[in-house]
């Protein structure tokens, strides 16, 4: 199983418009960061973890086939901003769009034509699927677990395929909630910069220490704001299995 990390960025991605920081003006690449978004594929099957703003610029960069499974967090701009770029997609049939009832009747008001009756042609031929938390799905040959974790006071999905596990805008998670991160090989979680008081989303430490409480064999760290400073100067900090993950790298699980 491959994971491509489509984007790495927070909501306003890096550089941010209108900012001199060192890594807003970084020429690296790896200082790059589109909104969050990641595809985990085998030979036969290809699933993507959320479309947000940037997932017509990402998919450019990724040969063209059929998407077998959208997952999606949850209904953010940032996540769930590009649903109507699926409309390519359409062309091998509907889409299945995995959501939790609070990101589904959502999408029903803010692109209500992809769910209308009647459907204008051109419009994404979507399929909405209801997902509830600790029920597994299954996509071909991979098993799929939601479970839940809190962004804020918002609970969000959260995504177990296999051995990884896909978290994105985190603060706390409940207890409960952490035994479906049990023997999990590559963990992926959000950290959104080095300073510690942001209400919704996990520190580098907060990452680190939810890093070493599930014991992942490797975890990378996405969702990140241009405060967290330059990608090199980061990973030469953080421990050798924890490494903050960059647009385009991919990992085989």
């Amino acid at each position: 199983m491959k994971l491509t990390f489509l984007g790495t960025g927070t909501s306003v991605g890096v550089p941010a418009i209108g900012c001199t920081c060192r890594t807003c003006l970084s020429t690296d690449p790896h200082d790059k960061r589109l909104r969050c978004s990641a595809l985990v594929e085998t030979e036969h099957t290809r699933i993507l973890i959320d479309t947000g703003p940037d997932f017509r610029q990402q998919m450019l960069t990724q040969p063209f086939r059929k998407i077998d499974a959208v997952l999606l967090t949850h209904i953010h701009y940032d996540h769930a901003g590009g649903i109507d770029d699926l409309r390519p997609f359409c062309q091998f049939g509907e889409v299945n769009v995995y959501a939790d009832d609070i990101t589904a009747d959502a999408l029903m008001h803010t692109v209500p034509y992809c769910f209308a009756e009647h459907r204008y042609p051109g419009a994404p031929k979507i399929n909405l699927v209801r997902l509830k938390h600790h029920k597994e799905l299954k996509v071909n040959e991979l098993k799929v677990i939601p479970f839940v974790v809190n962004h804020g006071k918002l609970p969000i999905t959260a995504f177990r395929i296999g051995k990884l596990a896909y978290i994105t805008d985190m603060k706390t998670i409940d207890e409960s909630e952490m035994a479906y991160l049990h023997d999990v090989d590559t963990l992926v979680v959000n950290a959104l910069r080095y300073a510690p008081d942001h209400h919704a989303h996990q520190s580098v430490a907060d990452a680190v220490a939810f890093a070493r409480r599930v014991g992942a064999r490797q975890t990378f760290l996405i969702h990140s704001c241009h405060d967290i400073g330059l990608h090199a100067e980061v990973n030469k900090k953080l421990p050798p299995d924890i490494q903050l993950a960059y647009d385009g790298q991919q990992i085989v699980i």
